[in-house]
This record gives structure tokens, C-alpha cells and sequence, in this order.
């Protein structure tokens, strides 16, 4: 079923209201708390994932909500939303422009919608199921490139990797073009936008992911988890996007120490 001119009025909708309450705490001294997972959070993550409930509670109140911040409502629903606030929360604290407001609408566990905001440059990337990814209202694309020795590639960070994993990227690495640290959720967009060739991640949750699918799809590229297969609500994190579907295989092969 298509998704509705409703729905992706509503993303876009809610994406402006974390905007603006993200955009008066960038820059700012804001206090920082760390999570039970180690991971920082802040009074505008709180505050952006906030406002997108309370719309969602009003336009859209028999849907099922996961955010990061907050508690699930109703998550076994057909329709969920899936908020990430601030994508890259260590970005924003430390000034840099390159973190991300990311929610999705799955049907029946699938993300047929998707939105990556960023508040501060100005950048938004829209994927829909079935519809070309739209950057700032106009469509955009993937870049061709059907060799990993001629992809660049980019990842938030080697220390987000655990061990085993940071030894398997450490493969990919070796034999890609470049590697690009830092850009979280922005790097998707920077795929689907056809500047970065791919980006290998692992340890991710759903609300890293899952507004990501329909932008990398939408826009020509694929995503998949380090196997090559699609992503799923019970995926274990480990995620390829590229922007030329080749890559997908080129990329597992390393990963799984079986590349030429």
C-alpha cells in the first residue's frame, strides 16, 4: 500500500518541531549526562523526542511509538514510528554540525518512511517506498562505483566498533580508497546523495537505522546488514550501505575475511 500524502506531510512536520527546539541549544553550554550504555545525552535530545510524541500522540494516537530517549507505546503495532532525536548527540555537544534528526514509519516491521534532518546546515533527505530520496524537495541520487579499491567510505568511529568487528572493517578498510571518520547519520545522506561510496557501521539500534532504508533505497543504493541481507527489527546492528548495490557483496566478502 502506498504510503500516504498524510504520512510524509506529518515526517516533515515533526522534523521541523525537533529543529526547533534543537536549534537554541546548539553551541550552547548545555549539561551532558551519561546513559546506562555510556553514551551521552542532553536536555534537547530529551526535549526534541518530546515534541515529535506529542505530535504523534495528537495526529496519529493508535500508532505504536520506540524512541531513544523515552519509553515504546503500543510497540508491537502495525504502524510504529521510530524516533532518534539527535543521531551523533557527541557531535552536537562538541559544536559540529553533522548530527542528525532521524524517524521512520514502519508497516509491519518494514520502513517505508524516512527522514534525516539536519537542523543547523539546512540539509533533509526524504525517502518514501517506491519514490526517488528527495534532498531539499529535489530527487537525488547514488554515484556509480563498482570498485571497492575506487570507494570512499565513511564511519562514525573506530572505537564504536567492539573487537572483533573493528578487525573485520580494519579489512574493509585496507582495501578501500579512503575512510572518512565522523558524520553519523549524515553519511547516509551523503551516500544516497552520491559523495561517499558507502559506510560500514556496527552495534546500532533501530532508531539508527531504520529512517535509513528508504533514503539509501529510494535514492538507488542498498542496505543491509554485514551478510548482505536486508535489515529487520531483530538485525543485530551491523549495517553496509552503499550507493552502487555492487559494492553490498564486495564489502560483506572483507568483512567476512573472504575478500580476493
Amino acid at each position: 500500500m502506498p504510503v500516504s500524502q498524510q504520512d510524509i506531510a506529518l515526517i516533515q512536520h515533526l522534523a521541523d518541531a525537533a529543529g526547533a527546539v534543537i536549534r537554541p541549544h546548539f553551541r550552547r553550554q548545555i549539561a551532558v549526562e551519561t546513559k546506562s550504555d555510556a553514551s551521552p545525552v542532553t536536555q534537547a535530545d530529551e526535549a526534541a523526542e518530546t515534541a515529535i510524541r506529542q505530535l504523534l500522540a495528537e495526529h496519529r494516537p493508535n500508532d505504536g511509538v520506540i524512541g531513544e530517549e523515552h519509553a515504546s507505546t503500543n510497540a508491537s503495532a502495525a504502524r510504529l514510528w521510530v524516533i532518534d532525536p539527535i543521531d551523533g548527540t557527541r557531535a552536537f555537544i562538541s559544536g559540529r554540525p553533522l548530527f542528525g534528526t532521524l524517524i521512520a514509519l514502519l508497516e509491519d516491521g518494514v520502513p517505508v518512511l524516512g527522514i534525516l534532518d539536519q537542523c543547523i546546515i539546512g540539509d533533509r533527505w526524504l525517502g518514501v517506498a517506491g519514490e526517488p530520496t528527495l534532498f531539499n524537495g529535489e530527487p537525488t541520487r547514488t554515484r556509480a562505483c563498482a570498485s571497492l579499491a575506487e570507494a570512499r567510505i565513511g564511519t562514525t568511529s573506530p572505537h564504536a566498533f567492539e573487537l572483533a568487528d573493528l578487525t573485520a572493517f580494519a579489512r574493509v578498510q585496507q582495501v578501500a580508497l579512503d575512510v572518512l571518520y565522523g558524520g553519523d547519520c549524515h553519511n547516509y545522506g551523503l551516500v544516497a546523495s552520491g559523495h561517499l561510496d558507502a559506510v560500514v557501521e556496527a552495534s546500532l539500534k533501530l532508531h539508527d537505522w531504520a529512517a535509513l532504508v528508504p533514503i539509501i533505497e529510494g535514492a538507488g543504493g542498498a542496505i543491509t546488514d554485514w551478510e548482505g541481507h536486508p535489515l529487520t527489527q531483530t538485525s543485530n546492528g551491523q549495517v553496509i550501505a552503499t550507493g552502487d548495490k555492487t559494492l553490498v557483496a564486495q564489502i560483506a566478502a572483507q568483512l567476512k575475511g573472504s575478500g580476493a
